[in-house]
Parts: structure tokens; C-alpha cells; sequence
């Protein structure tokens, strides 16, 4: 990634149809060029972390990534994707320029090794149950097998129940270990749980807390977009809505390049 330059990933939450993905993408790689943005494109074949089993999971692997693999064709975009088990690495990298794992799933050495060894960016979440100094393990377990890009991911912290608190420090922290960090805005959030058999949240967070992370330097950015948030089929109350992007960006933007002007 340039240092001059915002990393962007943004997408919706989960694949829910081939029509939805290439109106997203249409729009974002249109904003993106606008303001210069290094923009992946991302959106998950599986939800394997969903509160309730009814719920909708995606497409699953293979149909999935047909379908992450056409956006990639019509609209020249970089993928972005995340893998719940270490069989999925290998068969993503064919498709995805950045793997994701999950918050979750952070501390899981098998999948950090299988991940690593795609030679692909892998955006890792500081899990909700860590301290941001705690990282340094998970970096040291990527880049023993060989991992060269890496993005650490601050996504908010467990606040007692249903509660999300985020630390701008932990931003500051890791970046102590030499890589790019980035912000999940989206994520950030979130009420997990909080509506009883799915997430809650409150989107009207997501701009302010972005901005304040631009402020204390992070290099990237990450935020689920969705052309009608209430009606998503996964994380709905956190995500942007599509017409929002635009202008939230302008404002992100500028606030990213005031920041590296200060060169923090």
C-alpha cells in the first residue's frame, strides 16, 4: 500500500446476489476513483460467526467466489475476502488480492499459517477479547510462516454485554510492530447480540469514530456498504448506506491527507 494514498475496504457484509455486488462495486470503484483511494472491494461468501442458525450464512465457497471473481473480471477491482478454516486459503487466494480473517478467529494458528502461506495481504482483526499490545503474537505467528503484508485491524473492544467500546490508542500501539493498521468503522459499531436473535447497531457512529481514527493515524479504512441497510441480510444497523459514501468520504479523505501533511 502507498502511504500517500487512503486503503479502502468496503463492500457488503455478506454476497446476496450477483445484481447487488455489481451495483455496489459500479458505485464504489466510481467514488474511489474520484478521491484516488486504494479500493478493494470486499463481501463474504460464508457468515460462519452469524447469532442465530436460521440466519442468512451467503452462497458458500465455490458459488461465491464465481461470483466475487465476476466483479473482478467486469470491473478491474482487487478482491477482498475472509476464511474461517485453513482449508478455504488456498482456493480464495485464487481469487482475492487480500485475505481477511475474523476478529474471532485471530489467535487460530492453523488458519494464520494456511493464510500466510497464499503470499497474499492479510488484513487480520484484533479480536473484541484482546489488548492491542496482545497482536504482536499474531504477527509473530504470520510472519514465521512467511507472511510478508500484513494489516492489523482494530474493530472495537467487548464493554460488558452487547457493548462495543473503541480505543484510538490501540491504533497507536500497533503500529509499533512496523505494519499498516487499519480502522473497521462498520464493525466498530456493532451491538453483538443485541437484538436477541441477530446484531444490533447504530450507524450514525461510523463517520465520527472514522474520523477521529484518521486523526490518530491509521492507514486504511474498512466499512460494509450497502445500497439499502435495512434491508441487508447481515449487519444491516452498522453498515453505510451506498448514497451516504460519497460525501463521507470526501470528508475522510481530506482529513487522511491533512494528517499525513503533519507526516504523524
Amino acid at each position: 500500500m502507498s502511504k500517500n494514498r487512503l486503503l479502502l475496504v468496503a463492500g457488503p457484509c455478506v454476497i446476496e446476489s450477483q445484481d447487488c455486488l455489481n451495483m455496489i462495486a459500479k458505485e464504489m470503484k466510481r467514488i474511489t476513483k474520484t478521491f484516488d483511494i486504494e479500493y478493494y472491494f470486499k463481501a463474504s461468501f460464508d457468515k460462519a460467526n452469524r447469532t442465530s442458525l436460521n440466519s442468512y450464512r451467503g452462497p458458500g465457497l465455490e458459488i461465491g467466489l464465481d461470483m466475487l471473481r465476476e466483479v473482478k473480471k467486469k470491473f478491474d477491482l482487487k478482491i477482498a475476502t475472509d476464511i474461517h478454516e485453513p482449508w478455504q486459503a488456498e482456493p480464495v487466494a485464487e481469487v482475492a488480492d487480500m485475505i481477511q480473517i475474523p476478529a474471532f478467529l485471530c489467535r487460530q494458528t492453523d488458519l494464520l499459517v494456511a493464510t500466510a502461506k497464499t503470499g497474499k495481504i492479510i488484513n487480520v482483526k484484533k479480536g473484541q477479547f484482546l489488548a492491542p499490545w496482545d497482536m504482536k503474537n499474531v504477527v509473530d505467528k504470520l510472519t514465521a510462516s512467511g507472511a510478508k503484508n500484513v494489516i492489523l485491524c482494530e474493530r472495537g473492544s467487548s464493554f460488558g454485554y452487547n457493548t462495543l467500546v473503541v480505543d484510538m490508542t490501540s491504533i497507536t500501539e500497533m503500529k509499533k510492530f512496523g505494519f499498516p493498521v487499519m480502522f473497521d468503522a462498520t464493525h466498530s459499531v456493532q451491538r453483538p447480540g443485541g437484538q436477541g436473535t441477530c446484531t444490533g447497531g447504530d450507524r450514525t457512529r461510523v463517520e465520527p469514530l472514522a474520523r477521529a481514527a484518521m486523526a490518530v493515524g491509521a492507514d486504511a479504512l474498512f466499512m460494509e456498504v450497502h445500497p439499502n441497510p435495512d434491508k441487508a441480510m447481515s449487519d444491516g444497523p452498522n453498515m453505510v448506506k451506498l448514497s451516504d459514501m460519497e460525501t463521507m468520504l470526501h470528508k475522510l479523505v481530506s482529513l487522511y491527507d491533512f494528517m499525513r501533511g503533519l507526516d504523524i
